[in-house]
C-alpha cells in the first residue's frame, strides 16, 4: 500500500507540471510572433492586390500563422527582394499596415517604368511570393519624441508619414501634433486621400494636411505648384528643440526640400539622418 501510495504521488506531481506546462503553452500561443528577421530573407504570398489607379495598388502578403505579426517599429521599413535578369535586387518599403493587423503585411506601391521592384511586384499574381527582411532604418518612433512633426511627403513617400501619424492618432495620450504637406502631380495621384481626410476631420487638434498640386483642377483650394518655402514656414512648426521634420518623397524633392529647411533656419540634413536629427529623411 505505502508503495502504490507514492507512485500516485509521483503521478500528481508529473500531471501538474504537465498541466503547468499545456498551460503556458495555450497562453504563449495567443501572443503575437514577430516573424521578421534583419539578417535572412524570408518568402510571403502573396494574398490580395487592391488597385488604386493605373499604376499604384495595395498589395496584401501573408504572414505564416494567422496570429503572426511583421514586427515592425514604427517609423521603420523593409527591404524586397527579387532576382531580376539574373541579379538580385532590394529595394526599401514602409508597410501601411502596422502590429495591429494580426497575419498579413501591406505594402503601398507605385510602378514606375523603370523600376525594377515595383514593375517587378505589379506582376506578381496572387499565391506568387517576394522575400522580405527587416527591420531597416534610423527612424523608430514613440510617443512624447517631439510635440510638433512637420511632415513633407511626396507620391508614395506618404507611406511612413502614415504610419506615424495613424500611431499616435491611435494613443489617446499622444498630444503630438502633425502638420502634413503632401505634394502630388494631379489630383487623381493622392494616395490614401479618404484615409488621411477621415482622420483630419477626427482628430483636428492633432492633425491639419495640407495638400499641394502641379495640375491642380478648376477650383482647387489647396497649394499649387513645387512645395515652396513659404510653404513649410506657413504650414510647418518653426524650428525649435521639440520639432522634427520629416521627409519622403522622389530623390529631387527630398534634396528641394533640405534646402528650403536649411534656409528656413532648421538644423541642416545630413547624409544620412539618424532619430536625433531636426530635419529626418526617409
Amino acid at each position: 500500500m505505502v508503495g502504490t501510495a507514492i507512485v500516485k504521488f509521483e503521478w500528481i506531481g508529473y500531471a501538474v507540471a504537465l498541466a503547468l506546462t499545456l498551460a503556458v503553452f495555450k497562453v504563449y500561443r495567443g501572443f503575437p510572433r514577430k516573424v521578421l528577421k534583419p539578417d535572412v530573407f524570408q518568402e510571403f504570398q502573396l494574398k490580395e492586390k487592391t488597385e488604386l489607379n493605373h499604376n499604384t495598388a495595395i498589395y496584401r502578403f501573408a504572414l505564416p500563422g494567422e496570429n503572426d505579426i511583421l514586427g515592425l517599429p514604427i517609423g521603420q521599413h523593409v527591404s524586397i527582394a527579387a532576382t531580376i535578369d539574373g541579379k538580385e535586387i532590394a529595394r526599401s518599403y514602409t508597410p501601411i499596415s502596422s502590429d495591429l493587423n494580426k497575419g498579413y503585411f501591406e505594402l503601398l506601391i507605385k510602378s514606375y517604368p523603370t523600376g525594377n521592384i515595383s514593375k517587378y511586384i505589379a506582376n506578381l499574381k496572387i499565391g506568387q511570393t517576394i522575400k522580405v527582411k527587416g527591420p531597416k532604418g534610423h527612424f523608430k518612433y514613440s510617443s512624447g519624441l517631439v510635440k510638433h512633426f512637420g511632415m513633407i511627403a511626396g507620391g508614395t513617400g506618404i507611406t511612413p508619414m502614415l504610419q506615424i501619424i495613424k500611431a499616435i492618432l491611435r494613443n489617446g495620450d499622444d498630444r503630438t501634433v502633425c502638420d502634413l504637406i503632401f505634394a502630388n502631380v494631379n489630383e487623381d495621384d493622392i494616395l490614401l486621400r479618404e484615409d488621411l481626410d477621415e482622420l483630419a476631420e477626427s482628430e483636428k487638434e492633432r492633425l491639419r494636411v495640407h495638400y499641394v498640386l502641379n495640375n491642380p483642377p478648376e477650383g482647387w483650394n489647396g497649394g499649387v505648384g513645387f512645395v515652396t518655402a513659404d510653404m513649410i514656414k506657413a504650414w510647418c512648426p518653426a524650428p525649435a528643440p521639440d520639432v522634427k521634420i520629416l521627409i519622403c518623397g522622389p530623390p529631387p524633392m527630398v534634396s528641394a526640400m533640405k534646402n528650403h529647411c536649411k534656409a528656413l533656419g532648421y538644423e541642416p540634413a545630413k547624409p544620412v539622418s539618424k532619430l536625433d536629427h531636426q530635419v529626418f529623411c526617409f
